[in-house]
C-alpha cells in the first residue's frame, strides 16, 4: 500500500478482490489505460484505492449501468428551466452529499461574422441566458469523473493520465483541455461533476460552453488563476489539437467577454474587442428555433471549407508574388480585396465562393455596428439575414431541413433577421423578433415547419432567450 499526495494506492491483487475480477483482467485494463490513475511501480501496477471499476461492455456492470440510464428519467435531451437545481439534486442522489461548488457558462449566438474568425476576420456575438450547469467537488486522488444528463456514457480518467487518442464521445473536448492544462501547470486534484445543458444540443456552442466551464473549474480546484486570454487560448487549442477542428475563437470570446444588453464586437487580427450598449429604443427578443436535427460539429465538412478558404489565400499570394508563409499561418486577412478581384476569375469555383463569403461577411459586420449603435433593428436584422444567405450560397452549409427553416423564418412577419447558428450543417436558426409579434411568430413557424417535416414534430422546439453576461472567473 502506497500513501502520498493525498492518494492511496493498492496493488492488482487487492483491487481484483474488491472488484471481483481476475488479476489478469485488471492488469490488462491497466496496460490499456482503462483504469484512471493506475501507475506501474517496478513490475507491479498500483491503482488508486477509490478508482471506479471501468465500464466495460463485456461486463455485467456495464449492462446494469446501461439499464439504469435507459430507465432513469433524469437523462433527458435538455433542461428548459432550473438547471442548477437539477444538477445539485442529481449530485446529491449520486454521491450522497452536496456538491462543493456549482458553475454556469452561457451559450452564445453570433448574429454576423459567421465562418471568418479562423482566418482573422471580424465577428459579433452575444452570450444568452441559457447554458451549461456544472455541480462539482474536489477529488483528492486526481480522478476526473464526469456524468452528463444529456449522454448515457460516464467519462473517467486521471488528471495526469489522459488518453492520448480520442474516445469519440462527448467528453473528448474535456480530455483535450486537461492535456493543454497539463502542458502549463502541475495538476494535483481531480473532480467529480454532474453536468446539465439548457436547450437542445446543436448550434449554440454547447461543447465550447462545457469546455470553458471545465477548464475554469479544474483550474480553480488546483489553485490556478487563469486570465481570460489564457482561458480562451487553452479552449481553442483543446479543439484544434485534440479534436482536430480548424476553428477560431468566436465561441470562447462570446462566452467570456459578453455583457448583458451589449453587442460584442471582436477583431480577430489583434484580439481587440468592444462592447456596444444596446440603445434604449432598440427592442427585440432572441428566438432559438431547433430543426430537430441534432448535431455535434461535423469536423470534416467544417475543416474542408476552412482549408478551401486558406488555400484561396495561399494561391492569391502566389499569383500576386507575395512572399509565402507556412500554409497554417496563411489567412484571408493577409489579402486585400483588390487582389482578390484582380484574380477572382482564375480561382477554382469553391475557392472563389468561400472568399466571397469572407469579404462580404466582414463588410456586413462593419455595417451592423453602425446599425446597432443607431438602434436600427430593421437594418441590423436585414444584415443578419444576408449573412444567412451567404452562408448557404457561398459557404455552402445547411441541411435541407435547416435551409427550409431559415426560409420560413425569413418570410414570417415580425422577424427582423435570421440565420443559422453554429457550424451550420444541422442544429438551429437564430432570429431577432419583434416583441409584440413573438407569439404569432412562434406559432406560424412551428405550423409551417412541422407541416413540412411531420416526423420532426416531436423534436422541433423554439425558445425565447435574452442577452447575458459571460462566464465569471
Amino acid at each position: 500500500m502506497l500513501v502520498g499526495d493525498f492518494m492511496e494506492y493498492i496493488d492488482v491483487h487487492e483491487i481484483s478482490k474488491k472488484w471481483n475480477m481476475k488479476e489478469r483482467k485488471v492488469t490488462s485494463l491497466c496496460r490499456d489505460g482503462r483504469i484512471s490513475g493506475a501507475k506501474k511501480k517496478g513490475k507491479t501496477w498500483m491503482i488508486p484505492s477509490d478508482s471506479l471499476k471501468p465500464l466495460d461492455k463485456r461486463t455485467k456492470d456495464y449492462d446494469s449501468f446501461k439499464l439504469e440510464i435507459e430507465t432513469n428519467t433524469s437523462f433527458i435531451p435538455y433542461t428548459e428551466v432550473g438547471g442548477e437545481e437539477k444538477v445539485i439534486t442529481y449530485y446529491k442522489e449520486k454521491y450522497l452529499k452536496s456538491p462543493m461548488y456549482t458553475a454556469f457558462t452561457p451559450y452564445r449566438i453570433c448574429p454576423i461574422g459567421a465562418h471568418v474568425d479562423h482566418n482573422l476576420g471580424h465577428i459579433t456575438g452575444f452570450a444568452i441566458d441559457k447554458g451549461i450547469h456544472f455541480a462539482y467537488s474536489i477529488k483528492n486522488n486526481g480522478v476526473i469523473e464526469l456524468e452528463s444528463l444529456q449522454y448515457p456514457k460516464r467519462a473517467q480518467w486521471h488528471v495526469n493520465n489522459i488518453p492520448i487518442e480520442k474516445e469519440n464521445d462527448w467528453a473528448d473536448p474535456l480530455r483535450g483541455a486537461n492535456l493543454e492544462l497539463n502542458k502549463r501547470y502541475n495538476l494535483r486534484f481531480g473532480l467529480s461533476a454532474i453536468i446539465d445543458g439548457e436547450l437542445p444540443i446543436g448550434g449554440l456552442s454547447s461543447s465550447s460552453s462545457l469546455l470553458i466551464t471545465f477548464i475554469n473549474a479544474l483550474s480553480f480546484i488546483n489553485n490556478i488563476h487563469l486570465s481570460k486570454e489564457e482561458l480562451i487560448e487553452i479552449a481553442e487549442l483543446s479543439e484544434k489539437k485534440y479534436l482536430e477542428i480548424s476553428n477560431g475563437k468566436l465561441d470562447e470570446y462570446c462566452e467570456v467577454y459578453s455583457k448583458k444588453n451589449h453587442l460584442l464586437y471582436v477583431d480577430m487580427l489583434n484580439n481587440s474587442y468592444e462592447l456596444i450598449e444596446t440603445p434604449k429604443n432598440m427592442k427585440y427578443d432572441i428566438g432559438i428555433f431547433f430543426s430537430g436535427i441534432e448535431k455535434g460539429i461535423e469536423s470534416n465538412n467544417y475543416n474542408i471549407r476552412t482549408d478551401e478558404l486558406r488555400s484561396c489565400a495561399y494561391l492569391l499570394k502566389s499569383l500576386e508574388g507575395i512572399p509565402l508563409t507556412r500554409f497554417k499561418d496563411t489567412n484571408m486577412r493577409d489579402i486585400p480585396i483588390e487582389i482578390f478581384h484582380k484574380y477572382e476569375n482564375k480561382l477554382p469555383k469553391n475557392y472563389k465562393k468561400r472568399a466571397l463569403h469572407w469579404y462580404s461577411e466582414n463588410e456586413r459586420v462593419q455595417q451592423s455596428l453602425i446599425a446597432y449603435k443607431k438602434g436600427n433593428i430593421k437594418e441590423f436584422g436585414k444584415l443578419v439575414t444576408e449573412s444567412g444567405e451567404s452562408s448557404i450560397n457561398n459557404w455552402e452549409t445547411g441541411s435541407k431541413e435547416l435551409i427550409d427553416l431559415f426560409n420560413i423564418l425569413k418570410e414570417t412577419d415580425g422577424v427582423y433577421g435570421t440565420r443559422f447558428s453554429g457550424s451550420g450543417f444541422k442544429g438551429c436558426c437564430i432570429a431577432f423578433l419583434g416583441p409584440n409579434k413573438k407569439e404569432s411568430i412562434l406559432k406560424e413557424v412551428e405550423k409551417q415547419y412541422t407541416h413540412k417535416y411531420p416526423k420532426l414534430k416531436e423534436k422541433y422546439s423554439h425558445h425565447i432567450c435574452h442577452t447575458a453576461d459571460g462566464i465569471k472567473l
